[in-house]
């Protein structure tokens, strides 16, 4: 058996069983990827799929098994590279980040600047996508470092740090009646919505702020990113909520914004690595400069920290 089996295995299972898409996502051929497999179950003596034809069906109980094992020795390879990379190129390397939009467009700039001012060699490769997929993007390494305020402490697999807490804040035209009138949950329900899309920035909290006021939203329009809910705000469409961090650029002179903490509660961001990862000093580095809180001590108890434990304790 060889590390070719194994990826072709995890690839196999990443891409819904579909050896076509496998075998394009490592370079190589269908039949390859499909000689391989076979190959690595005769030497096993087990069935990891079951098959229709040609085409794979399913994983077999036992090929759970295997596929927990292949997971497990594939990090540990991982952590390999990286240690070696750690102790040979201490200063260089690629530190992969996986992000919502908003933190990418308007909480990373900052850090990965510093970052790459104490670390000119390092590069940084910055993945978007919705919570769920920043999250998966971690497990599967794609990315080292993922960032978001939903959805990451559901993973068993990650270990998840409260970064910083925001609140929302409620975008007006000027010269809207609500710029100086007070806020209530009433008055914003009265008032056509543009926010974040459900999966996206705290909207869940928003959401169930209404739902205990007993209030139904009128929400015009949903979106994924900050800068398009304040252009349908300048363009009349409603009155935007958006998170605190994408309202403190200087191109807002148009625009007026109220905090929202007292009717929608405070939201935390969160960074997650991938349990068992082994980081490098940069990594480490970075995390601080996310938040001075995060130190390589405080990381290194989390990653030991078993999920239950971890879990049972939110910040």
């Amino acid at each position: 058996m060889n590390l070719h089996q194994f990826k072709f295995v995890q690839e196999a299972v990443r891409r819904n069983l579909n050896l076509t898409e496998a075998a394009k996502a490592l370079h190589t051929s269908q039949p390859g990827v499909s000689k391989a497999i076979l190959e690595l179950e005769q030497e096993l003596g087990i069935d990891i799929f079951t098959r229709h034809g040609k085409r794979l069906k399913r994983v077999t109980e036992p090929g759970q098994e295997v596929l927990h094992s292949i997971e497990r020795i594939l990090a540990e390879v991982n952590n390999l590279k990286r240690i070696g990379e750690q102790y040979s190129q201490q200063d260089r390397g690629t530190l992969s980040i996986a992000a919502t939009h908003t933190q990418a467009r308007y909480v990373l700039p900052k850090p990965v600047a510093q970052l790459r001012t104490t670390y000119p060699l390092v590069n940084v490769s910055m993945h978007q996508g919705a919570p769920g997929q920043v999250a998966q993007m971690v497990l599967d390494e794609v990315a080292e470092l993922g960032m978001a305020t939903e959805s990451l402490a559901d993973y068993p697999d990650l270990v998840t740090l409260p970064c910083y807490a925001w609140e929302h804040v409620l975008v007006l035209p000027l010269g809207h009646p609500l710029v100086n009138q007070p806020l209530s949950l009433a008055a914003l329900a009265d008032q056509p919505l543009v926010t974040y899309h459900p999966s996206f920035t705290g909207r869940t909290r928003i959401d169930n702020a209404f739902a205990k006021a007993h209030l139904q939203p009128r929400v015009a329009l949903e979106a994924i990113d900050s800068d398009v809910i304040k252009t349908y705000v300048r363009l009349g469409m409603g009155v935007g909520i958006v998170a605190e961090m994408a309202m403190n650029e200087k191109n807002e002179e148009d625009l007026v914004s109220r905090p929202l903490g007292h009717l929608l509660g405070h939201n935390v961001a969160r960074v997650a690595f991938k349990r068992g990862a082994y980081l490098r000093n940069f990594v480490y580095e970075f995390a601080q400069m996310l938040n001075p809180a995060l130190t390589q001590k405080v990381l290194q108890e989390a990653m030991q920290t078993p999920w239950m434990a971890h879990a049972s304790n939110p910040p």
